[in-house]
């Protein structure tokens, strides 16, 4: 593909064919959102990678990713970034696909969000998308949480706070210790969002918790649907 997303007038191609590739994973990570219609709402902007590395285009070397079978090693594969994404101190990186107009939570306001989301460190695949949901016979719901008290990734809860109503961000997250699903929650029920299927979830855990050094890389594509104050919409705080 070239690192580019094909125009009309180049030969088809298909998200099937991108994810069964073995394409660097910022190519899979440019190409997704174009080609997938899956996400979580449309359009989604693609991400235009800039810079170019031997092989692997817009990727720049970081940290050693986290890899518990090498711990206290000085060795391994390193954390992968993008240049066009920002970096935040927690290893937490974003993109601003499009600004919001609305309210911003803050910590204690229930945040109403679509969300999907990909194994972007190992062959792009879906784990959560309109479309699987819609191919197991059911209708994609929103997620609803508080802010602040736990119950997303701390990438996500760091993200969505830093959003308004309306706006829509792209959100990498490394396989780090508190900034990615934890361990010891393989059924992701006290720290989400959970996938609505269970292929979701099975192509998930099997990244998360393979022992292999594979890079567990995720990212997610936000939309903040509505912040909700104590008192509004029925919510009530804790």
């Amino acid at each position: 593909f070239g690192g580019v997303v094909p125009s009309s007038s180049s030969a088809p191609c298909s998200s099937s064919m991108v994810l069964r590739s073995n394409l660097p994973r910022s190519q899979i990570l440019q190409l997704l959102p174009a080609l997938l219609p899956a996400a979580t709402w449309r359009p989604l902007p693609a991400i235009a990678v800039g810079g170019v590395s031997s092989g692997d285009q817009g990727q720049i070397a970081g940290d050693k990713a986290f890899q518990p079978g090498l711990a206290g090693k000085d060795y391994g594969k390193s954390e992968m970034s993008y240049d066009d994404f920002t970096k935040r101190p927690s290893g937490m990186a974003f993109k601003e696909a499009k600004p919001g107009n609305g309210k911003s939570p803050v910590a204690g306001d229930r945040v109403v969000v679509d969300w999907s989301g990909y194994t972007i460190g190992y062959f792009g695949r879906p784990f959560e998308t309109k479309k699987l949901v819609e191919l197991d016979g059911k209708d994609k719901a929103y997620l609803r949480f508080e802010l602040g008290k736990g119950a997303v990734l701390p990438a996500l809860e760091e993200a969505v706070a830093g959003m308004s109503e309306g706006g829509v961000w792209q959100v990498v997250v490394p396989y780090r210790p508190g900034l990615s699903y934890p361990d010891d929650d393989k059924d992701h029920e006290r720290v989400g969002p959970v996938p609505s299927t269970f292929s979701g979830q099975r192509a998930l855990n099997f990244v998360l918790y393979n022992k292999d050094l594979i890079d567990k890389t995720l990212l997610f594509n936000v939309k903040v649907i509505r912040v909700d104050r104590p008192g509004e919409n029925g919510w009530k705080k804790g």
